[in-house]
Parts: structure tokens; sequence; C-alpha cells
């Protein structure tokens, strides 16, 4: 299975790690604008919103070489976006520092910084295959998911549904980047990594046994 390199990638990237235990990373493919490379979904108040991390334009192309742009303030906005969002979600706080800590490393570049997220999330969801590089560009391969999961294309695949802290507003979103299924599911995201979409009643099910959770939760700190 091969995947292109993704900065806090879908959900759908994740459910593909989780099912593989070789999976290969596109290391000699040219910079692609506008994809999950260098930019995810997230769920806001306000909506699904985009993140993106600036890259300079030196005549770079190797995705393996491709520099982040530290010019800009971009850091600081994308931290704030993701604390606004997910401040009260239940487990948040579990993932946050460490997290955030990882991104102050301030890498050179774009493709090691997406593998530290890639790894810190694999990690944290509790699935551990082994990732490699690719050594040549071959444009077609058996098992490619290199093109297939890209923010312009709709996608086959459907994620079981889960808890969002904006459902009541807007329903279940799905395509967003896998922080939401983390953020909001914790330990329980890799269930939902390997299992097939399902039916709103049982999201709904989930979502009055989350919130039985946080109730108790509440009680406890109040007492």
């Amino acid at each position: 299975m091969t995947l292109s390199t993704a900065w806090f990638p879908p959900i759908e990237f994740f459910a593909v790690l989780s099912k593989n235990p070789v999976v290969y990373i596109e290391a000699c493919e040219s910079y692609r604008k506008q994809t999950w490379r260098n930019r995810c979904r997230i769920l806001t108040e306000g909506g699904p919103m985009d993140l993106r991390v600036p890259v300079l334009h030196d005549g770079e192309r190797l995705i393996r070489n491709v520099r982040v742009d530290w010019r800009e303030d971009w850091l600081r906005p994308v931290l704030y976006a993701i604390d606004t969002a997910y401040y009260s979600s239940p487990f948040f706080e579990y993932y946050r520092d460490e997290l955030f800590a990882l991104l102050e490393r301030r890498r050179e570049r774009l493709w090691d910084m997406n593998m530290d997220i890639i790894e810190f999330f694999c990690r944290k969801i509790g699935i551990a295959p082994k990732i490699l590089p690719t050594t040549d560009f071959v444009l077609s391969l058996p098992e490619d998911c290199r093109w297939s999961i890209d923010p312009k294309k709709p996608s086959g695949y459907k994620c079981r549904p889960y808890w969002q802290v904006f459902r009541e507003r807007f329903g279940f979103v799905d395509g967003l980047s896998v922080m939401d299924l983390l953020f909001n599911e914790g330990p329980e995201s890799l269930g939902f990594l390997l299992a097939e979409s399902q039916p709103v009643t049982q999201t709904v099910e989930r979502v009055e046994q989350v919130e039985a959770v946080l109730d108790d939760v509440d009680e406890g700190v109040g007492r």
C-alpha cells in the first residue's frame, strides 16, 4: 500500500495505516499544491475549516525536500484554531501539550513535520505499521492511494460516525483530520478506523454514551 505524505492526515489515511502492516509513503514525487500534503480540515463552530502550512517557493519540487516557510507567523493562528475547535472535546486535554510541543519543534522540511505528526497519531491510536519512504517514483502501483485521498476528489471511504463537538449544529461531518476523531473518541479511535460505516442510529447511541461519561466527569469535578 502506498500513500502520499499528509499534514494532520484525514481519517481515511489512518484507516489505511490501521489495516496494513507495511505502508509506503511517496517520497519521490513533485510537490502538489492544494492537497493534504500541506493542509488539513477540522470542524469548528462555524463549520469545516481548512488549515494550511505555507511552503517556500524556492524552486525545490521534490516532496521530501520542500521547506516550510517560517517567515510567516502561521503557527500561532493554527494552534489557536485547534484550541478553539477542540477545547471542549472529551480527550483534547490529554493530547494537546505533547502535540503542540511537537509542532513547536519548527521542522525545516514539510516531510519531517508530516512524519512527526503521522507517528504521533499512530502511537496515540495504538497502531504500529512499518512506514517506509519510496525510493523511486512509479506512476502506477498496485494498492495505490496516492491520488485517491485528495480534498478535491469525492472519497469512497465513509467513516463510521462518531461523537463530534458540533454535532447538534452540523450533524456528522465526514472527511476531517484524524485529530477530530482522536480528540473526540480517544482510546476508542481504533475501533472506528477498523469498522465499516454504520447507521445513524448507532451514532446516536454512541453520542449518548459519550455524553453520559462527560456528565459523570462534570459531577466528579463539582464534588
